[in-house]
């Protein structure tokens, strides 16, 4: 494999056309990143695990969206009623991890900011509740529990199978 001078390789390639950040910006910004948000997997791994995971899951989205799935044991708290019922829901030393339908939805954003303006630590779950079904993880509807396949191109299909992150 030949490689190109970066000047070169910016004079035709859109990815280098703007220069990576220096390794030290880049370690910034990478590590802002985990401290602001947490994987699915990683959440349902901290879950499943004998003891206190050490965080509250909220999912901040509608009834009727609670009621269509979410993560068991999570707390349903919309964005909305945030300021208003977090204080009574939730207990201010513990982190929470926010989640809303999906990465095209910034519900959990909103969600964290409302927490974090609130005094919360909070981050936010990456991949949202469609994640969270698409890797296989178990839910609860307003119908029972629930558990689908999970989908190839999300995870691993092997139950004992780790995705190498």
């Amino acid at each position: 494999m030949v490689m190109t001078s970066p000047t070169t390789a910016t004079a035709v390639n859109s990815v280098l056309r703007v220069p990576p950040a220096s390794p030290a910006a880049a370690a910034a910004y990478f590590g802002a990143s985990l401290a602001f948000h947490a994987d699915v997997s990683d959440v349902a791994s901290a879950l499943a695990a004998d003891g206190d995971p050490g965080f509250v899951v909220v999912d901040s989205r509608s009834t009727a969206s609670w009621d269509q799935g979410h993560i068991p044991g999570a707390v349903h708290l919309p964005t909305t009623l945030i300021p208003e019922q977090a204080p009574r829901l939730l207990d201010p030393a513990v982190p929470v991890v926010t989640y809303c339908w999906g990465p095209g939805c910034n519900g959990a954003t909103r969600a964290a900011l409302a927490l974090a303006q609130l005094g919360y630590q909070v981050k936010e779950m990456l991949g949202g509740f469609e994640y969270w079904a698409r890797e296989g993880f178990a839910f609860a509807t307003w119908e029972g529990g629930e558990r689908r396949a999970a989908d190839p191109l999300t995870a691993p299909v092997d139950d004992d199978a780790d995705c190498g992150c």
